[in-house]
């Protein structure tokens, strides 16, 4: 089920998103919530190029499968 926020912004940053929502022909709020999905999933994941970047590193591979293992058995330290 869809929830409702309430989003403070300054005068400039409003008319930010307005312009873009405008551009982009979409409601304010569709806008807001595209910009903030595109910038949570360009964060959190790797694109294409950066996920065959990291397949083809057979030594990040190694360390990453070790540091699973490692995990698993609670094994190690974490280092802050």
């Amino acid at each position: 089920m869809p929830k409702t926020i309430t989003l403070r912004l300054s005068d400039e940053d409003f008319r930010l998103f307005q312009a873009f929502a405008k551009a982009e022909n979409r409601t304010l709020a569709n806008a807001i919530e595209t910009l903030a999905l595109k910038q949570i999933e360009e964060e959190l994941f790797a694109d294409e190029f950066e996920m065959e970047e990291i397949l083809n590193n057979k030594n990040l591979l190694e360390r990453l499968k070790t540091g699973s293992e490692q995990a698993k058995r609670i094994k190690g330290r974490f280092v802050e």
